[in-house]
């Protein structure tokens, strides 16, 4: 962060002037006041739906409100604390005000993406498939890597996951992984991790330590709400149950608790063990399907989907988003933004996406214009 003086102050009253207009939160005291009152009338309650998606409204309203009040505050503190710094030359003071800065900072950042999340879905809850590509065994590696980063990731953010599936490779990794994440704007912070992701790193499985790259796709797709209907004939679907593998709790293996299903006409099969019951893994397993059959409509609707899944590749050469190179340097590198870090560390094992999930919005903000990238070979 940058050190404190009137110059960055000044910058950030600006940028928090701008944001507040972009969240319109004099709208959002209107709205609040005007649901609050709503909320308190006699028989609000009688259409349970319809009160729940008013009381959602009202949280979301109070949340942007809050938001821009506290960073107000915190405006106003750091504005204090630099001023007597200034004139009483103290150097906690000039300390405190630097820090309030930096965390001023970071809470326009938040606000920043809130304002860009103006999907049907972006606030919602999310669900993260990743999947094994080009690099054979050490794709599998490669995927249970990811998983970890992403579990990281959802940590920091204080995201709840809920890991539908992610079975045991034979040799090393997973076959695959699919999870849920419930949090404030899940899916529209995620969606920027739709696509190819490569890994270049020195094989832990070759003798002769030979470079390796590797390929994992993930698919981010969002929850639907209930209220969302999307038919699903029974005759369409098959169902199998199975042993449950991997670690799960003295039920593992011992019941036939897993769930497959298959959607015959489309080919499209999910699985879930994580829930010891069967009947709870199948409605995991619906929900998935719904979500990922309400893509396909979209799909027929729309000649070039851009919304919730960006267009078909292969997982492999060419068609990456972002590329994790370990050897013969370090580097994270996303190849739509430009966005880049050496510390491999702080991304793959700490889940620090934050930059490079502020990085594609603001890209896609700003028309995906084009970034010159030059790739590794």
């Amino acid at each position: 962060m940058a050190d404190v003086d009137q110059e960055r102050l000044d910058a950030l009253a600006e940028r928090l002037a701008e944001v507040e207009g972009y969240l319109h939160v004099d709208e959002s005291r209107a709205l609040v006041a005007d649901l609050e009152q709503r909320s308190a009338e006699p028989g609000f309650w009688d259409d349970a739906n319809a009160a729940r998606e008013t009381m959602a409204r009202l949280a979301k309203a109070k949340d942007d409100v809050a938001g821009i009040e506290s960073a107000h505050a915190k405006l106003d503190d750091a504005q204090a604390a630099f001023e007597l710094a200034t004139e009483m030359d103290d150097d906690d003071l000039l300390a405190e005000a630097q820090a309030t800065a930096d965390s001023l900072e970071h809470d326009l950042g938040e606000l920043e993406l809130t304002s860009w999340f103006t999907g049907e879905f972006d606030q919602g809850d999310a669900i993260v498939s990743i999947t094994p590509g080009q690099g054979g065994l050490e794709a599998q590696d490669w995927c249970s890597m990811l998983l970890h980063m992403y579990l990281r990731y959802c940590e920091r953010r204080g995201w709840k996951v809920t890991v539908n599936d992610a079975p045991a490779a034979e040799v090393i990794g997973i076959d695959r992984a699919t999870f849920t994440v419930s949090g404030k704007n899940a899916y529209g912070m995620l969606r920027a991790e739709q696509g190819v992701h490569r890994l270049v790193r020195i094989s832990p499985t070759d003798a002769k330590k030979r470079r390796q790259t590797t390929f994992a796709g993930v698919e981010v797709l969002p929850v639907l709400p209930d209220d969302i209907e999307v038919e699903v004939d029974p005759g369409d679907i098959r169902v199998d149950v199975y042993h449950a593998s991997g670690p799960g709790g003295q039920g593992v293996n011992t019941t036939d608790s897993a769930v497959r299903v298959t959607h015959i006409p489309t080919g499209i099969v999910i699985t879930c063990q994580n829930e010891r019951s069967q009947i709870q893994n199948k409605a995991t397993c619906m929900s998935i399907l719904r979500s990922k059959l309400y893509e396909l409509e979209l799909q027929k609707r729309a000649e070039a989907l851009d919304e919730l899944r960006g267009p078909k590749h292969d997982i492999g050469f060419g068609n990456q988003i972002r590329s994790y190179v370990l050897y013969p340097y370090q580097m994270v590198k996303d190849l739509r933004t430009g966005c880049e870090t050496g510390n491999v560390d702080s991304v793959l094992s700490d889940g620090d996406l934050d930059p490079f999930v502020a990085a594609y919005h603001r890209w896609v903000v700003g028309g995906r214009e084009p970034v010159a990238v030059e790739d590794e070979q």
